[in-house]
């Protein structure tokens, strides 16, 4: 949602700054006709050299090295504008300036529709009953857009909406927090690391650090890209820039107590953990303490978003009444929360199985409205993190291993409508995968048999309603995820899921029809710009035309039913045969979705694992096991979820053709 509050630095600040506004409006009224989102400007190189004069001019007003103003906006928004959209927790323009007040919801996605966290049969539902609690105030990282307009004497709308105020914005906040340092406004930009830091609005050292340290990265290593408006912005990278670390202790900032957590050195992270005791009457919470992966193997990463503020979140993983997730993540700054243990299972995913073989990530999101971006902090955060779980736990770095929680197959068919769909069409996968190290690309030519799907996320904008109002438009925007249709033409009704039993639409939540970026699906036709996958038992086309392909060709693994076998079961979890379980624990159904893996069907292959279930129904770690059976599973990519099939039923091959 976009806010109406607005605000002015007052008589004395527009006295002070009028000659700095003429020279940032004389950029601003130019930077107004940009095209917004994805759409290239008519004139590419004026366009660009306009976006540029923003950061030249701003840079010598404030007298900040236009290197660390690109590189801090790089590191807040990647000198994209958004048209003026906030980000997930109220942030504004390429500085990402901050206006929280305008963006605040009002539940996190687990308090949301029907879906049990838990996900496990042998227990009663767990409806999440905790509200969000009242924001007694909003911390000065929410509120720097209002500190710049003081220190500026712009406007608070100027600084929303125009990209070129946002600058001199960003850089007048800079350069007072380097005078607040009571550090000279140099031009060598080694001695700004205690402004960036501070900028970061982070309250701990180690923060604040983690912050200054990927911006420095950022000029190390430069960056070139095409902004959201068509304009090319580049940053010549400085390998040898070695930055005044000292000034850190001069910026008064609290320290920082990991307590043990489970992170990597190159990000902030401290423990506040999950609320786990015993509430009499057989109900605890609000996880289960386990040794993995001593006992279970840890398999999948889930990133999920929030939906709810920073310190709201917090305080609802700490109800023993709630549900939980191993760690949590801030927009602003990208530092990290760590509550459960990795050995420990968090209910998060809302299917038993994922849960005992997952990790669970919550991104911070403050927004009703799921297309706000998120920022390059927290993307950078959040795969740094991940790197480092899926080296230690020799997790893959592939979209059958990191799933979003949209990802996760319900249990059984009761469970299907129920489950979550955050991060939803606007976490940019191919971004978060490059940050990764594993960037999307063709590995194989079109006899590879497979496609991974991979469109540019600025130029793919497909039209979604639900946004805000039900049934209304969403805002125009990037995105990670690709329509789906039952023939090669706009003209073809979409794809219907036959385990929701609706019509398919439109609806930003609605995953009918559509498949996500990185997710790899086996070939079933072309048809001139038209691409069919096989996809929850049927053929499915997308638009994915030579020129600008929607996906690259791959190879791989896919499995189809084994001879003489018309179709096959296909299960939203992995459990073992009823024989496997001892004496105490009761058997859990194997109960098959309404889907079919029909003859000549192809999907392609992750894990193959054994039947497994995690008995945990009390808070008597005594009483707790692990069942493993001796039916082997294949986990599919289905649908827009994962799914699993018995390996007896199915046959193993390479995809090539």
């Amino acid at each position: 949602m976009r806010g109406s509050v607005t605000g002015t630095g007052g008589a004395a600040g527009h006295r002070r700054d009028r000659r700095i506004r003429r020279t940032v409006g004389t950029v601003a009224s130019a930077a107004l006709l940009l095209p917004l989102l994805g759409a290239a400007p008519p004139d590419g190189r004026a366009s660009a050299d306009r976006l540029r004069q923003a950061f030249v001019s701003a840079a010598a007003e404030y007298h900040v090295p236009q290197s660390v103003l690109l590189g801090v906006s790089y590191l807040q928004s990647r000198w994209d504008a958004h048209g003026g959209a906030p980000s997930v927790t109220g942030g504004y323009g390429p500085m990402h300036l901050t206006d929280a007040r305008t963006a605040l919801a009002g539940a996190p996605h687990h308090s949301e529709g029907t879906e049990d966290a838990r996900g496990d049969l042998a227990r009663p539902p767990l409806p999440p009953k905790t509200k969000v609690p009242r924001n007694s105030g909003l911390p000065a990282r929410l509120r720097t857009l209002a500190r710049a307009a003081e220190l500026t004497g712009l406007s608070a709308e100027q600084l929303r909406t125009d990209a070129a105020a946002n600058v001199a914005g960003g850089a007048a906040l800079l350069a007072a927090a380097q005078k607040d340092l009571g550090e000279p406004l140099s031009k060598n930009p080694e001695k700004w690391y205690g402004a960036v830091a501070r900028f970061s609005g982070a309250d701990d050292s180690a923060t604040a650090a983690a912050y200054a340290n990927e911006v420095y990265d950022v000029l190390r290593t430069g960056e070139e890209r095409i902004t959201d408006a068509g304009q090319r912005i580049a940053l010549a990278g400085r390998p040898n820039l070695v930055p005044d670390t000292a000034q850190l202790a001069r910026t008064g900032l609290r320290g920082l107590d990991a307590g043990g957590t489970e992170c990597p050195k190159t990000v902030s992270c401290e423990w506040i953990p999950a609320a786990y005791k015993d509430l009499g009457e057989g109900d605890y919470g609000n996880h289960d303490v386990g040794d993995r992966p001593a006992s279970q193997s840890i398999d999948h990463i889930v990133i999920h978003d929030t939906e709810g503020p920073w310190e709201g979140v917090l305080a609802m993983v700490q109800d023993p009444a709630y549900v939980s997730w191993h760690y949590s993540l801030r927009s602003t700054d990208g530092h990290i929360a760590q509550h459960v243990k990795a050995k420990d299972v968090a209910w998060h995913a809302g299917n038993w199985y994922v849960n005992a073989k997952s990790i669970g990530l919550e991104h911070e999101g403050f927004l009703a409205s799921p297309d706000a971006w998120y920022t390059e902090a927290m993307y950078r955060s959040s795969a740094r993190l991940v790197k480092y779980l899926a080296r230690k736990y020799g997790i893959p770095l592939d979209r059958q291993h990191v799933l979003g929680h949209d990802n996760v197959p319900g249990g059984t068919t009761a469970a299907i409508a129920g489950m979550h769909t955050d991060p939803g069409p606007y976490w940019d996968w191919r971004h978060y995968f490059a940050l990764l190290g594993r960037p999307f690309e063709a590995t194989a030519d079109e006899r590879g048999g497979l496609v991974t799907i991979r469109p540019d996320y600025s130029a793919n904008r497909p039209q979604y309603t639900g946004c805000v109002a039900k049934g209304e438009p969403c805002a125009v925007h990037g995105s990670s995820a690709v329509r789906l249709r039952s023939g090669p033409g706009e003209s073809y009704p979409l794809i219907k899921d036959i385990g929701l039993g609706t019509t398919p639409t439109t609806g930003v939540n609605d995953l009918s029809s559509r498949v996500s970026t990185g997710q790899q699906y086996a070939v079933a036709g072309r048809d001139g710009d038209w691409t069919a996958i096989w996809f929850l038992g049927q053929k499915a086309w997308f638009k994915n035309p030579k020129k600008n392909p929607t996906a690259v060709h791959a190879t791989g693994r896919v499995v189809t039913p084994k001879a003489g076998l018309s179709s096959v079961p296909v299960y939203g979890r992995a459990y073992p045969e009823a024989s496997a379980y001892p004496a105490g624990v009761p058997a859990q159904s194997v109960s098959p979705l309404p889907y079919k893996l029909l003859k000549g069907q192809r999907y392609v292959v992750g894990d193959k694992v054994p039947g497994e279930y995690y008995y945990a129904v009390s808070f008597d770690e005594a009483s707790h096991k692990v069942v493993v059976g001796k039916d082997l599973y294949y986990e599919i990519q289905f649908g827009h979820r994962v799914a699993f099939v018995r390996a007896a039923d199915v046959r193993a091959e390479p995809s090539r053709s």
